[in-house]
């Protein structure tokens, strides 16, 4: 499943075609996707003008002139295909090498067409149905937003923040930074990265680290926040055939020091470990035994 870098890197390959621009029509080419489309999908959003977009954890929004929000979530499989009206096409999200390839808008998997009023039409792509679509009303707090925890990337996340979060959490750390009540978006690649690079076990308990007197959590913040800046910037990860607003791969994968490198090497300068995976909550860690306490 995309993780937060990869969505991020989607929003800004939408928002220059987007943006300002109203829905002349919605295309629904089936009655859902992971949910069935709201009964008013169409009437809320045909006549609409796209004001902005924005992210919440893995969650695209599109606000429109009317007071709505647009909710987009692109599941394990969903993507989105930008066909101008001179031909050119771009690909601001593609995953799994399973899917059929982006292009046409006439494919089996393409559920969903926004079609806007400069003729650009926008189509929505998804293999295995996991993605969702709904609308967040005027004055309306949507279920889907509600309870996600602070933006890692945002001022909120801080060690004292952490420290609050983690008080007499006996849960292992990795299970800790993936509840995203505490921390929004935060995924497995990322979190696994964040770990090695702070030194700390994915297996410790989470409140083992809360004395105000340890600074290891604001090293944790400080590698989380740049980890997920670098990976943005690299137009996140390409894990099997990921591409970026521009249709080329993500590159971050390069930069991996445990995620994926099972029985490799550690990275570390003078660590004679291999990198080891274990299973935690159904998900792949990788960590370095020796490196990580």
């Amino acid at each position: 499943m995309p993780e937060l870098p990869e969505v991020e890197t989607v929003k800004r390959g939408l928002e220059p075609a987007l943006a300002g621009r109203v829905l002349a029509r919605v295309e629904l080419r089936r009655k859902d996707l992971r949910f069935p489309f709201p009964a008013d999908f169409r009437a809320r959003l045909e006549g609409a003008r796209i004001e902005g977009l924005s992210r919440r954890a893995k969650y695209i929004l599109a606000d429109t002139n009317r007071g709505d929000r647009l909710i987009l979530h692109l599941g394990m499989t969903g993507r989105f295909t930008i066909l101008r009206p001179d031909g050119s096409v771009r690909t601001p999200g593609e995953f799994y090498d399973d899917t059929a390839a982006a292009g046409s808008a006439d494919g089996p998997h393409d559920h969903v067409v926004f079609h806007l009023d400069d003729a650009t039409r926008i189509v929505y792509s998804d293999h295995r149905r996991f993605g969702l679509m709904d609308i967040e009303r005027p004055g309306e707090a949507h279920k889907l937003l509600q309870g996600i925890g602070v933006e890692p990337l945002g001022n909120e996340l801080s060690a004292a923040y952490l420290r609050e979060a983690f008080a007499g959490k006996a849960a292992p750390l990795k299970a800790a930074l993936l509840d995203q009540r505490i921390i929004a978006g935060l995924g497995n690649i990322y979190v696994c990265e964040a770990l090695y690079r702070t030194r700390l076990s994915p297996r410790r308990k989470a409140g083992s680290l809360v004395k105000k007197n340890d600074t290891r959590l604001d090293d944790l913040v400080r590698h989380i926040r740049d980890i997920l800046s670098e990976a943005i910037a690299a137009g996140g990860s390409t894990l099997q055939d990921y591409k970026t607003v521009d249709g080329q791969a993500g590159s971050f994968q390069e930069r991996f020091l445990v995620y994926d490198r099972e029985g490799e090497a550690c990275r570390s300068p003078g660590c004679a470990s291999t990198v080891r995976r274990l299973v935690q909550s159904g998900r792949s860690t990788f960590f370095c035994p020796t490196c990580q306490r």
